[in-house]
């Protein structure tokens, strides 16, 4: 069977997702091209070799409408028969993205494809393209007469039902900031110009952050209805120990091994499993639970065997709650920092993570490597990479 390899992967630095944030004054196709320009660059790889871009974006309306990710390639400079796409799968978007570069190279459609994916949270805000209409249907709405929630209950509802006190997404929140402030990301980072200078660090970092300081936040997703509705909730949320709104795009070069060693390019690690669940809508964070649970029966390897988890922190009970259903050991558990620290450009953080864990696996000497992301409307991705 062809086996599909990561030749390289790179990142933006992360920008508040905000007017003012690092990244804000770029349009978000010319922050992917950016990325995708780099890549190529850092590779030698002739563009015209690459046989599809798979981008992943989920505000998909105003500035990243219309398939960013092919404009993204335009801009980029890429040879106009280069073809793109860009998908939804929520968080998980470019995650899948990846899973689909690969599949494709593992099935001999493809030779050599880039995964990516990009999100401008200060442009293109979080419900842009719904406008305040229901997207659901209803036939939905029938399934579900109660009412489906946003991720931010769901993170309530998993606090509550797993008995996470404040105190414990507090102090893990706090260990993402801190871990984070200890690591050197310029191996994957892009340098990024930004009027006035250049951005080479992640803007959403903040290593003076302390458990004490964020116990003093209040929570963000209290509603009257929601607490009727669901009284075991004691409201735990707050942008501490949520991910916070981010600017950011990030971009990963796959190919068969053979191509690569044709090309005189050095494999860092090639995909080993995949896999991809749907869950639970209304505790949509758990999916990544199944998920793994899937991806390890699929590999054949234990919890253990594995050298690092990335499980990305939409908020702080998801890595949490995945970590005390596996028994996985906190010191593999996003090792550098996750999102709550990192930032999470949805649609460019599956990408992001694996470049993050990518990074990781090679200054640690580290074998394997998971990567779980949980995704609105209840689903889940898990990868598992292995060194080369």
């Amino acid at each position: 069977m062809t086996t599909a390899v990561i030749v390289d992967a790179i990142r933006t630095p992360s920008g508040k997702g905000k007017p003012g944030g690092q990244l804000s004054g770029i349009h978000p196709a010319q922050l992917l091209s950016t990325v995708l320009a780099g890549l190529i660059e850092r590779t030698g790889v002739d563009p015209a070799l690459v046989d599809d871009v798979i981008g992943g974006c989920v505000g998909q309306a105003g500035e990243q409408a219309l398939n960013i990710t092919r404009s993204a390639v335009l801009g980029a400079g890429f040879p106009e028969a280069v073809p793109a796409t860009t998908i939804d799968r929520q968080c998980g978007s470019s995650q899948q993205a990846a899973h689909f570069a690969a599949q494709g190279i593992i099935a001999g459609a493809y030779d050599i494809a880039i995964a990516c994916g990009v999100e401008s949270m200060s442009r293109v805000p979080m419900g842009t393209a719904t406008l305040g209409r229901n997207a659901f249907g209803p036939a939905v709405a029938a399934r579900y007469p109660e009412g489906l929630v946003n991720q931010g209950v769901s993170a309530e509802l998993i606090s509550a039902r797993w008995k996470f006190d404040r105190a414990t997404l507090d102090e893990f929140s706090a260990r993402s900031h801190a871990r984070a402030a200890a690591t050197d990301f310029s191996s994957e980072i892009l340098p990024i110009d930004i009027d006035g200078g250049r951005a080479t660090r992640d803007e959403t970092v903040r290593a003076n952050t302390t458990a004490e300081g964020l116990a003093g936040l209040k929570p963000s997703f209290y509603s009257e209805d929601i607490a009727a509705r669901f009284p075991e909730i004691d409201w735990k949320i707050t942008p501490g120990n949520s991910s916070p709104l981010t600017d950011g795009a990030s971009a990963v070069l796959v190919m068969s091994e053979e191509k690569a060693r044709a090309l005189g390019l050095r494999p860092r690690a090639r995909f080993h499993t995949f896999a991809v669940t749907g869950s639970d809508p209304l505790l949509m964070l758990t999916g990544v639970i199944p998920a793994t649970r899937k991806l390890l029966a699929k590999s054949g390897l234990s919890i253990d065997d594995i050298d690092a988890y990335e499980v990305n922190e939409a908020f702080a009970p998801v890595p949490l709650v995945w970590q005390h259903e596996f028994g996985a050991d906190p010191e593999r558990l996003n090792p550098r920092g996750g999102a709550i620290a990192l930032g999470h450009p949805l649609g460019g953080s599956g990408t992001r993570l694996l470049t993050t864990l990518l990074n990781h696996l090679e200054a640690t000497g580290g074998r394997y490597g998971l990567q779980t992301m949980c995704e609105g409307g209840g689903m889940a991705n898990a990868t598992l990479i292995e060194r080369l």
